[in-house]
């Protein structure tokens, strides 16, 4: 009886549903992200320190540490946070997707948060290893839309034969970029329109 008691215990364990994530850690990690944003916008982000991060959210350093080893970590969440915000669901169309996309990219980079993190990767991944690992994964993480589209569009046949998906990605993001971190211009839609119909014909079959 006692096994037939353990297999029971088995099966009903194996076939209760999963359980979310503890609403504490959720508050935890949120509380922790929004102070790290905070700090990132009023201060750039030298202000980003674990001990600053902890008296802004009320999160312990050992909580922090644990989650975020260090500050470039904190800063990574606090950015793909943003761009998960903002990431449009594709439409099948490749023009109205590109725009979406693509008007992702203006938006994060007239966010504050999103346009201070990303200039304090670029400040800082020539020196510091972490940043350096870190503006890789954002690249990865910020171009992983474009990548699904393209790579969709290339299935259904309306790529160039040959066509070279990271260099379109480049022809795509690079403008925006350039206009905002080091031109300091702004970025309108129309802008956004342009730049997806140059690249179509540039890359369209």
């Amino acid at each position: 009886m006692a096994k037939e008691s353990q297999v029971d215990d088995v099966r009903q364990s194996a076939g209760a549903p999963a359980r979310g994530p503890d609403p504490r850690v959720v508050r935890s990690r949120q509380a922790a992200l929004t102070a790290a944003q905070d700090l990132l916008v009023e201060q750039g982000w030298p202000g980003v320190t674990h001990v600053a991060v902890a008296a802004r959210s009320g999160v312990g350093r050992t909580t922090l540490y644990r989650h975020w080893p260090d500050v470039a970590a904190l800063i990574h969440d606090a950015i793909v946070q943003r761009i998960d915000r903002i990431r449009p669901v594709p439409t099948g169309d490749l023009r109205t997707d590109l725009r979406n996309e693509l008007n992702g990219l203006r938006q994060l980079l007239h966010d504050p948060v999103g346009e201070r993190g990303m200039r304090a990767v670029l400040d800082r991944s020539p020196f510091d290893p972490a940043f350096g690992t870190l503006k890789k994964m954002l690249y990865q993480t910020g171009s992983a839309g474009f990548r699904r589209i393209l790579k969709a569009a290339e299935a259904r046949g309306e790529l160039s034969p040959g066509a070279d998906i990271s260099l379109i990605i480049d022809q795509l993001a690079g403008p925006l970029i350039f206009r905002r971190l080091l031109a300091d211009r702004d970025i309108s839609a129309a802008y956004v329109e342009s730049v997806v119909d140059s690249v179509l014909t540039l890359n369209r079959r």
